[in-house]
């Protein structure tokens, strides 16, 4: 990731783990809980790596990658995924968006 994006979450198919970024705690736990959802479904779906986060814009990222040695993960079903997750949880992204201008904003006011 760029310097100025910020890691939100991600899960690791690799090592089985899922990852909450700590200065994200002021989001309510039904949230966090959805957005664990999230990641560790997309990958066991799709297998690799997948991480939500925010770019130097506040606009709400997501990326997924895979090891050179993964021959099972799913490279077009990753980027349909990560389409369906839009689509579905639009709502929900435009909130965490929100979210990070308004409370995390200043944080990353040396990324402008």
């Amino acid at each position: 990731m760029d310097k100025c994006e910020v890691v939100l979450c991600g899960a690791n198919a690799y090592e089985q783990k899922y990852y909450f970024n700590r200065d994200f705690d002021k989001i309510p736990e039904s949230i966090k809980e959805e957005l664990h959802i999230i990641c560790v479904l997309f990958t066991e779906e799709v297998g690799g790596i997948f991480t939500m986060g925010f770019n130097g814009d506040g606009e709400l990222i997501m990326t997924t990658q895979a090891s050179d040695e993964d021959y099972l993960y799913d490279d077009i079903g990753a980027g349909l995924l990560i389409n369906k997750i839009r689509t579905t949880r639009q709502e929900l992204l435009e909130s965490l968006s929100l979210f990070y201008r308004v409370f995390m904003g200043e944080r990353n006011d040396t990324c402008s």
